[in-house]
């Protein structure tokens, strides 16, 4: 769910093991992917389930930030808007995302969500003044006939309301990367921490309008999805992304589309239709194809940067 948006590791993490952080990002990839299989097993307004989710992650969270406190170095460097820009972004992406997967397939709202990437790329050249390269604009163009395809698919099957709320998503996650990249050397554990507390009370009063029939297999999955699949990919993402560039993050979190409609298909049967094969292929395309792209030339005007420092210090 990240894009290029700066290929410097912090400072202070440039001694650490790169496999590390890249393990991390991974680890919270394969762990977002479960969100669509967990999210269909549990028979609850889907405002009910993003705000059990987010009370139960906030609650975990909370209790981590106890035992191991932030330190007041990361709290001190924070910037206040951004902290808030990102903790209400993800908030959004969380309530946008589970409503899609109530009311599309699992595979429309994981693909759709993840053009986020190229959203990535425009917010970072309006906010941070990042002007984005030429593979981006190709990669929007792939991006949007890929929607146009699961828009076809969705009007037909009467899902467009859930494909469109995907896209949403996907703009939203586009904010919060910005704003969370805004604040990679400051206290990003308690940004998403504050995320699950906003979606939570943003859902109290759907809580009320549809209160939710506790059952066990009903809670199992609320607890399974609050406190490992948010609360402890939370703190995967907090520590991995101060410690790979956004284009590593952004390669190997491919494994979180790939994942997450395989797991309900195993389970529930949902089979995708082969427009939605195409269009997340097409996806799928773009966003590799341009971190890759962006991940080579950064390398090459590393190589060259150093090249040239070589080259002053032999003339000296």
């Amino acid at each position: 769910m990240i894009n290029q948006m700066s290929s410097t590791v912090p400072k202070e993490h440039q001694k650490e093991n790169p496999f590390a952080g890249q393990a991390a990002v991974l680890a919270t990839a394969f762990l977002w992917s479960t969100s669509g299989l967990f999210i269909r097993l549990v028979d609850w307004h889907p405002m009910v389930i993003t705000g059990t989710r987010a009370f139960t992650a906030a609650v975990f969270m909370l209790i981590i930030r106890l035992i191991f406190p932030v330190a007041k170095d990361a709290v001190k460097k924070s910037r206040p808007f951004a902290f808030w820009a990102a903790a209400f972004a993800n908030a959004f992406v969380v309530i946008t995302f589970v409503t899609a997967n109530r009311l599309t397939a699992s595979a429309n709202a994981v693909l759709l969500q993840y053009s986020s990437p190229i959203w990535v790329a425009l917010f970072a050249w309006w906010v941070l003044k990042e002007r984005p390269r030429w593979e981006h604009w190709g990669a929007l163009a792939l991006v949007i006939t890929g929607m146009l395809i699961f828009f076809r698919d969705g009007l037909g099957a009467g899902t467009l309301l859930g494909d469109g709320i995907a896209v949403v998503s996907g703009i939203c996650v586009g904010f919060h990367v910005v704003f969370l990249r805004m604040s990679k050397d400051g206290n990003t554990r308690d940004i998403l921490l504050m995320s699950h507390v906003i979606a939570a009370v943003l859902s109290i009063p759907f809580v009320f309008m549809h209160p939710p029939e506790l059952t066990l297999p009903s809670v199992m999955p609320i607890l399974f999805m609050g406190i490992i699949q948010q609360g402890v990919a939370s703190l995967f993402f907090a520590y991995g992304i101060k410690r790979v560039s956004a284009n590593k993050a952004a390669l190997t979190s491919t494994v979180e589309p790939l994942c997450n409609p395989v797991w309900v298909f195993l389970v529930l049967g949902e089979q995708p239709s082969i427009s939605a094969y195409i269009g997340g292929f097409l996806i799928l395309v773009a966003v590799l194809s341009s971190t890759i792209i962006g991940n080579q030339r950064r390398l090459k005007e590393q190589h060259e940067f150093a090249a040239g420092r070589s080259g002053r210090r032999s003339l000296e």
